[in-house]
């Protein structure tokens, strides 16, 4: 059988590779053969991933012709990029992208710091905010005045709290998508949902389709639940889907399952536009593919007095309900420390779901559960996110100027939404400069993290979590990185200094 799950064609790979940058030569140095510099184009694409892994590439005789090249040029590249462990090949199978064992592995970043190291440390890991005051404890203290009547019950709601499901059904309800309560199962946040959802629908081997890059702490949940993932690269900058991949990997891997960041893409920011939208759940009815949204930075449009409106849900291109399911909470929105999900699905999903979980969980903290119906319920809800908004778009800003002022040769796209910010390193190891941050006091997540097989070596992201004073000086540690990652320094030589801020 063969390895690869996703193809390439000819013309398009061609296309990528006619629109990289080539690194200037320096004085005296010789232009590499031919087939090196294709080999090194394609090797880029793929740590880049800008082609997946594991995805077919197309026969040397085709991909000569779209580059008007020779065919042993492309063969001589093909060999090369075997010999370096990028390429696989099998007789009657063709050649397939992949990633040597030895390729550095992805540096640590996205687990919460210690706050006891936060003096010290610059955490540029977690991609979170502090909690909103004062609503985080009047929603408590709402929740403690609404908790007599359900201590007197067991406690267990497998389904969720029924004043927060029709609370959420309603929500939706005004967003244009008809919903009932019976629609809506909440969890432990939205890792809970999801986790929920792929042990039920994707057995041990099943595929999962998965954008490329996606949010690396879902990628690691799918991997451990047993799951093959299908990485379909993004497009470039923020346009984001890639409607005619899509229909690819769905038609020629048909995975019984496909996760998508709709709204301000985790780690790139990008948003799907209606179109978009619609091609995807189009491509995942044709293939009975079951398409997960994650909806949980949908409300941090962060650019709403410029006149940008948000796309209509996922879930609104689905009215019959057979096909997607979305993932919603109030980690981001709200505060992390309120781990409270929502699955919104068909009733007998909802039902399947719920049954399942009398295996995990049981249920979601009754007193969280109460405390986030308070704040909908009082239009604290709304007030709280005004505040999150106000506090990404600041720090946003802040961050932006500041990295380009200290790493120039860094490239993104800035985005209107969410909570990330996806940085090309200009030609740097992402993994190195993780490693190295952590030895001048900022704390980074490489680009790996968030792709399959050791994709996106160059990248780093960025989440909006600091502002004014901390952001210059995280940016200054991130170029002092930079600097040690090129003079290729092994051991640190720099101490962290302490910032306060």
């Amino acid at each position: 059988m063969a390895q690869w799950t996703s193809a390439v064609g000819a013309a398009q790979l061609a296309r990528q590779l006619n629109a990289q940058q080539p690194r200037p030569a320096g004085p005296g140095t010789r232009k590499p053969p031919a087939y090196r510099a294709l080999a090194d184009g394609i090797r880029l694409l793929v740590l880049e991933g800008r082609v997946p892994v594991a995805a077919r590439l197309p026969a040397e005789r085709e991909l000569a012709v779209a580059l008007a090249v020779s065919r042993t040029t492309v063969a001589a590249a093909y060999e090369a990029l075997r010999a370096e462990g990028f390429l696989e090949s099998r007789r009657g199978a063709g050649s397939w992208t992949a990633v040597p064992a030895g390729n550095p592995l992805p540096a640590r970043g996205l687990e919460p710091l210690p706050p006891e190291s936060l003096g010290s440390v610059i955490d540029l890991g977690c991609a979170a905010l502090p909690a909103p005051e004062p609503w985080l404890t009047r929603a408590v203290q709402g929740a403690l005045e609404e908790l007599p009547p359900y201590a007197h019950t067991h406690g267990d709601y497998p389904a969720g709290l029924p004043a927060l499901r029709e609370m959420l059904a309603d929500r939706y309800t005004a967003r244009g998508i008809p919903t009932m309560p019976e629609q809506i199962m909440v969890t432990t946040g939205a890792m809970g949902a999801i986790d929920a959802i792929c042990h039920l629908f994707a057995g041990r081997g099943e595929r999962i389709a998965v954008e490329s890059p996606s949010y690396a702490n879902i990628l690691q949940l799918m991997r451990e639940a047993g799951a093959r993932l299908v990485p379909v690269a993004m497009a470039e900058g923020l346009s984001g889907w890639d409607l005619p991949r899509w229909r690819q990997v769905m038609r020629d891997a048909a995975p019984r399952l496909a996760y998508v960041v709709a709204d301000f893409h985790n780690p790139t920011g990008a948003l799907a536009d209606d179109e978009q939208r619609r091609g995807l759940v189009d491509a995942a009815r044709s293939a009975g593919t079951v398409l997960v949204v994650d909806e949980t930075m949908s409300e941090l449009s962060l650019d709403l007095d410029e006149g940008v409106g948000m796309p209509r849900p996922v879930c609104a291109f689905d009215p019959a309900g057979s096909t997607v399911l979305t993932v919603g909470s109030a980690s981001k929105a709200f505060w992390a420390g309120m781990r409270i999900g929502w699955v919104r699905a068909s009733p007998d999903v909802i039902r399947s779901l719920v049954a399942a979980r009398a295996y995990a969980d049981l249920g979601t903290p009754v007193l969280e559960q109460l405390a986030v119906t308070w704040l909908m319920s009082t239009g604290g809800w709304e007030q709280a996110v005004d505040i999150r908004r106000t506090q990404a778009r600041e720090n946003r800003d802040a961050l932006v100027a500041a990295v380009r002022r200290e790493l120039p040769d860094w490239e993104f796209d800035v985005p209107r939404g969410g909570l990330t910010l996806w940085v090309r390193t200009g030609g740097l190891s992402g993994s190195r400069l993780a490693e190295m941050g952590e030895r001048v006091g900022v704390r980074v997540p490489s680009g790996p993290r968030f792709g399959v097989d050791g994709a996106f070596e160059g990248y780093v992201r960025l989440p909006f979590t600091v502002s004014g004073p901390v952001a210059d000086e995280a940016a200054v540690r991130l170029a002092a990185a930079a600097r040690l990652v090129e003079s290729g320094a092994s051991s640190g030589s720099e101490t962290p200094r302490t910032f306060v801020a």
